[in-house]
């Protein structure tokens, strides 16, 4: 690599060919490039399409209005004041922005937990309380997970969707978080490590702090979901194709999928007992 990097180029296809040469390993790994556009122009394009109203009542639909801004907060191109000054002056009630508002002050959070944590967010904060010690999780991403050979139509979809467009929903993100963990059995590091990997808003603290909620390593309880969560907010694309549509693992109600993921744990087969939304009591947060 060159000691000085250009930074004027003639369209993106020079900017591509360019940061291939200069980075000839990153290329050899993996030369597929992202179709989200970076820059301050292509931010504030985002940021002018945003819907805070619809914002509120989609975002957990995989089709939803969500904003798409996080690369562009990941990287300073946009700040939180910004966003949040664009949401002001779009609404006329607060509820209509405070869904969007909210999830701003999380990622603040998250930044002022990682300035005190430090690279501590890569231990476990708190024990697991899904009955299992950390001696029971694999510490390696296991390769189907990574090459999308699970047979599990949707975390199949999610995983190159992942590495394709260094992008996903953040419903997708909680389900193959919640896969990784508690189905496969494997330590949330290394899944955390495989989504730093290829996020575009790839950021330490909310990605580290999320994945240890999921785990339940920074939350009361673990995250997981079944089948019917996933269809409804998938909108059902992924199950009408799904070679294991008739022996899914994530079939069943909370209740019957905890008894299997978590014998160990009787306190979580409660039937009152549920995932699919956000639990945000303090200290204990989550991401997006």
């Amino acid at each position: 690599m060159s000691s000085a990097l250009r930074r004027m180029f003639r369209d993106r296809a020079d900017l591509i060919h360019y940061l291939k040469q200069e980075f000839p390993e990153i290329a050899a790994a993996g030369d597929q490039v992202s179709p989200v556009v970076g820059g301050r122009t292509a931010a504030e394009l985002t940021l002018a399409r945003i819907q805070p109203g619809p914002y509120g009542q989609t975002r957990n639909y995989l089709a939803g209005a969500v904003t798409h801004l996080s690369p562009y907060l990941r990287h300073g191109v946009l700040s939180l004041a910004e966003v949040k000054t664009a949401v002001l002056a779009q609404i006329q009630t607060w509820t209509e922005g405070e869904k969007l508002i909210t999830e701003l002050a999380w990622r603040d959070y998250w930044q002022r937990l990682y300035e005190r944590l430090g690279d501590h967010i890569w231990q476990d904060l708190e024990p697991y309380k899904t009955g299992w010690q950390p001696r029971d999780y694999q510490p390696e991403l296991p390769p189907d997970i990574d090459a999308g050979r699970t047979g599990l139509a949707c975390m199949d979809g999610f995983s190159h969707e992942l590495q394709n467009t260094g992008y996903l929903h953040n419903h997708a993100r909680m389900w193959l978080a919640a896969y990784v963990v508690h189905w496969r059995k494997v330590r949330w590091q290394a899944g955390a490590a495989w989504f730093l990997q290829h996020l575009l808003d790839g950021d330490p603290a909310s990605n580290n702090l999320s994945w240890q909620w999921v785990a339940s390593t920074f939350s009361h309880k673990p995250y997981f979901f079944n089948r019917d969560n996933l269809e409804r907010y998938s909108q059902g694309q992924y199950c009408p194709t799904c070679s294991l549509q008739y022996r899914c693992p994530l079939q069943g109600s909370y209740s019957i999928l905890a008894a299997k993921l978590f014998p160990n744990a009787p306190e979580l087969q409660n039937p009152q007992t549920r995932s699919g939304q956000f639990h945000r009591s303090k200290p204990q947060k989550n991401n997006r």
